[in-house]
């Protein structure tokens, strides 16, 4: 199994105190949030996520601060550094598009509930309720394809950047070491958001667990604890039942803790995004002078 990038002590992590001996205090604080960032607990729960992506935001506000210092901005703009920073150019596109397929699930999946609410508070009856839910399985459905293949174009940067190799050398070598490392951590947290947001395979979920509960026991009982703190699953799982029984019993609070759920997760999600588009737009700008 490949190690999370959290937990990559790499070729990258290797190298985090190759930075000038007389370390700038924004490199510091850098490292600082890399170090609180890998230190993480590794459940995903909407909480753990969400301080992910609050502590995600800090670390690029002091990117940017990074990628104002005179020396970085020399240090990149150098003529052999250019492949590693057209690199990173194309690698950022990776990130933004996951952000993308994020977000996008987060609105489609907070339309769908917001529906939904509205049509239990009007009484509309259960066909109307039926018509909604059978909507709302599909947009997860359509979702979960797209998270499926965002966390794939992850993993696969993820090997690259795990397996990727350049000098060390010099105060150069010491600026693309900190944003390889920058980029790891990101990798990871917007795996943990994606996974987080598509959730289990509720429909086949019970037949899996039943082939393997007395060898996985320990392993499933930590799911199932994840599961009970995932809200956009459970409001999934509550309309999932409603379909096979009808029974709405705790459909309006599940569904109204998956909406404040899906709220939290996009400021968090939509704050970070401006930020990693801000570092982009720096970095293209070093290039281009």
């Amino acid at each position: 199994m490949a190690a999370s990038p959290l937990n990559v002590q790499s070729s990258f992590h290797a190298r985090s105190n190759s930075l000038p001996s007389r370390q700038h205090p924004v490199a510091s604080q850098i490292d600082e949030n890399l170090n609180r960032l890998r230190a993480s607990q590794s459940a995903s729960t909407s909480s753990s996520i969400g301080d992910k992506l609050n502590c995600l935001q800090d670390l690029y506000d002091y990117v940017d601060m990074f990628l104002q210092l005179p020396l970085t901005q020399q240090d990149l703009a150098q003529e052999q550094q250019r492949k590693l920073v057209e690199q990173l150019l194309d690698e950022s596109l990776v990130l933004l598009d996951a952000c993308g397929v994020a977000k996008d699930a987060l609105q489609q999946t907070k339309e769908c509930t917001q529906e939904l609410q509205s049509i239990l508070r009007r009484r509309r009856g259960v066909e109307g309720l039926a018509n909604e839910v059978r909507k709302y399985l599909t947009s997860r459905k359509a979702a979960r394809k797209a998270i499926c293949k965002a966390i794939k174009n992850l993993k696969h940067m993820e090997n690259k950047l795990t397996s990727s190799s350049f000098s060390k050398d010099g105060e150069t070598g010491a600026v693309i070491s900190t944003l390889k490392q920058v980029e790891a951590v990101t990798i990871s947290v917007l795996e943990s958001l994606l996974s987080f947001i598509s959730g289990p395979e509720a429909e086949s979920k019970t037949s899996r667990w039943s082939l393997v509960s007395k060898l996985m026991h320990q392993k499933r009982v930590m799911c199932e604890e994840e599961q009970k703190t995932n809200e956009i699953a459970n409001a999934e799982a509550a309309l999932r039942s409603f379909v096979k029984s009808g029974n709405v019993e705790n459909v309006q609070n599940e569904l109204q803790n998956s909406e404040m759920c899906i709220q939290d997760l996009e400021e968090g999600l939509e704050s970070f995004y401006r930020r990693l588009i801000k570092a982009r737009v720096t970095v293209l700008n070093i290039l281009n002078c």
